[in-house]
């Protein structure tokens, strides 16, 4: 069994990493930052998700599992004091895969090639300043002129992300479906819109297609770039996943729960 870490840099993160480093060799086990069969993950979510995307291309051989130290830590199910238990479970194989959906993202722009992205939580699109305005094609049919702040596609593990907070619904993460929500859409006598979260089938795509200004922003799960002269977004369920090793007894929902009521 090979594992990676990928760390927080503040001093209680590091001081788990030597530690677990040091039990894992003890437990027999080999570090390899290049081809890990596990990456353990010491910080928040914000790390569990820099960790997915350097490992992105060996999503089928790779499983992952967080240590919460930080501030939010939905995907990171162990805390600082089990971290025996953790490693004694992964080396002696004690746990099960869970694989989920991803989307895949396609950028088009005038006169270059179209850029693809994978992503696990979700992928804003919005103007650099300004209102968006962009024609949204469901099944290659147009479905509404979108005028607002931005749109926000997710993924099932992303929906308890910034998706919730724009009043989208909480997906379980099993189901193979995206959602589309607004970010503060326009509605008037001029402009109308749907007005809710839609969620569409893996079947199903998601093009669109801007129709006015020049600078826009696309966003990555954390990572943010700036684009200029977009003619075209797709979005569609990848035929990737990712995959955590669970080690627990706990339900998405028992996590939704501990996450935002308990």
């Amino acid at each position: 069994m090979k594992y990676a870490i990928r760390t927080r840099h503040d001093l209680m993160s590091q001081e788990i990493r030597v530690h677990l480093i040091e039990r894992f060799t003890s437990l027999g086990l080999s570090e390899d930052e290049n081809a890990p069969d596990i990456v353990v993950t010491i910080g928040g979510d914000g790390t569990l998700l820099d960790a997915f995307h350097h490992y992105e291309n060996r999503l089928a051989n790779t499983a992952f599992v967080g240590i919460h130290t930080g501030h939010l830590g939905f995907y990171a199910d162990w805390l600082p004091h089990e971290v025996n238990s953790l490693a004694e479970g992964i080396a002696h194989g004690k746990y099960s895969i869970e694989s989920y959906p991803l989307i895949e993202v396609r950028l088009s722009k005038e006169d270059a090639e179209p850029s693809k992205y994978l992503v696990l939580n979700e992928s804003t699109f919005r103007m650099a300043s300004g209102t968006l305005a962009v024609d949204v094609y469901l099944e290659n049919e147009l479905f509404e002129y979108f005028r607002g702040d931005g749109l926000c596609v997710s993924t099932p593990t992303g929906s308890t992300a910034y998706n919730r907070s724009l009043g989208g619904a909480i997906i379980h993460p099993t189901i193979e479906v995206m959602q589309l929500t607004e970010m503060a859409s326009i509605n008037n006598r001029v402009f109308r819109t749907i007005g809710s979260s839609l969620i569409l089938p893996k079947e199903q795509k998601i093009k669109l297609i801007p129709t006015g200004g020049t600078k826009c922003i696309l966003t990555i799960d954390h990572q943010t770039e700036l684009h200029e002269n977009v003619t075209r977004l797709d979005y569609e369920l990848s035929a990737k996943k990712v995959q955590f090793a669970r080690l627990k007894a706990s339900t998405f929902w028992n996590r939704v729960h501990n996450s935002f009521i308990n």
